[in-house]
């Protein structure tokens, strides 16, 4: 048993033709992040701070649909969200409906640990942050030029759109408007880690759909469907927010292992290509034994991992290692 760390930015129809100017910084991001994992497992901080400081420099990333690269609702403005889940004591914290806050995951963890609650959202949520003096900016910090053209793109093809989909929910009566050089969203952003005594923990984050509805929440801070961590795993899940929140994505990997006695492998599987739509999620998991799955029914997830005894990959598609 050693310790081991997987990160994700988000599974979707990752078009094969996406250019290299678009790949690049994606790769190079999840390659910076699986760094500082490793670096920091290495000095053995507790897999709850990994995955926190992980997911905080994803978000920090333009290149990824969380904080700084949030996409932008109906309304044009951003909601962002988060949980963070410790699998040793299951203590748990989650926020949505953030505007201001730069590091949405370390608000969801202040909730865990300095509130009675899980939840917080909106309006409470903001108030929180400015009560614990966490990192605010203005909004308009949030809303860059990619995600104003992105919701143009959305609004004039009547979609609400997922990440990396490129046929997306939309009105039949209007044809779907093809985005350019097949990136047409961003991803939510995730990480998973073990330590070598088996102590494991899970954070997600992400800006939710283009053009979604103003109040809308996804998977992503819906503890055991977005985000989860026991004793025997952590899992975070990525994709369409309503399929994970209606099949329990993360805590069903759990559950398969802990009443079926299936391996981490078998149980991702299970839930992903057995019990969830097909083109609608991803996710990342690692075991308390160290074992580490990255599992997807789209067509591809931007994802990576890396593990004591010295291996590590990122990629992208099923059959195809990233160089």
């Amino acid at each position: 048993m050693g310790w081991a760390i997987a990160v994700h930015g988000g599974a979707g129809d990752i078009s094969r033709s996406l250019p290299h100017d678009r790949r690049q910084p994606r790769e190079e991001a999840l390659r910076h992040c699986l760094q500082i994992g490793v670096e920091a497992l290495e000095s053995n901080l507790p897999p709850l701070d990994v995955v926190e400081l992980v997911v905080r420099e994803l978000e920090n990333i333009p290149h990824f649909n969380a904080g700084r690269g949030s996409v932008l609702t109906s309304e044009g403005t951003v909601e962002m969200e988060a949980s963070i889940m410790d699998g040793n004591t299951m203590r748990c914290g989650a926020v949505s409906g953030l505007t201001t806050v730069v590091n949405a995951v370390s608000l969801a963890r202040l909730v865990m640990e300095k509130t009675p609650h899980i939840y917080l959202a909106f309006d409470g949520a903001e108030q929180f942050a400015r009560e614990q003096g966490v990192e605010i900016v203005d909004s308009s910090h949030f809303i860059t030029p990619e995600n104003v053209e992105r919701l143009k793109l959305a609004k004039e093809a009547n979609r609400v759109q997922i990440d990396y989909n490129a046929q997306p929910i939309q009105n039949d009566t209007k044809k779907e408007k093809p985005c350019a050089n097949g990136d047409s969203q961003i991803g939510t952003v995730g990480c998973v880690a073990v330590d070598s005594h088996g102590n494991l923990a899970s954070a997600t984050s992400t800006g939710g759909l283009v053009n979604k509805m103003s109040g809308r929440i996804g998977d992503t801070p819906v503890i055991g469907a977005g985000t989860y961590a026991n004793e025997l795993c952590a899992v975070s899940a990525t994709g369409k927010g309503e399929s994970i929140i209606r099949g329990t994505v993360a805590r069903d990997v759990a559950a398969l292992m802990e009443f079926k006695g299936l391996s981490l492998k078998e149980a991702a599987d299970c839930v992903v290509h057995e019990r969830t739509p097909k083109g609608t999620v991803g996710l990342i998991a690692v075991s308390a034994a160290g074992e580490v799955v990255m599992s997807f029914n789209t067509t591809g997830m931007f994802r990576g991992f890396a593990t004591e005894d010295g291996y590590s990959e990122v990629a992208i598609w099923s059959d195809a290692q990233v160089e």
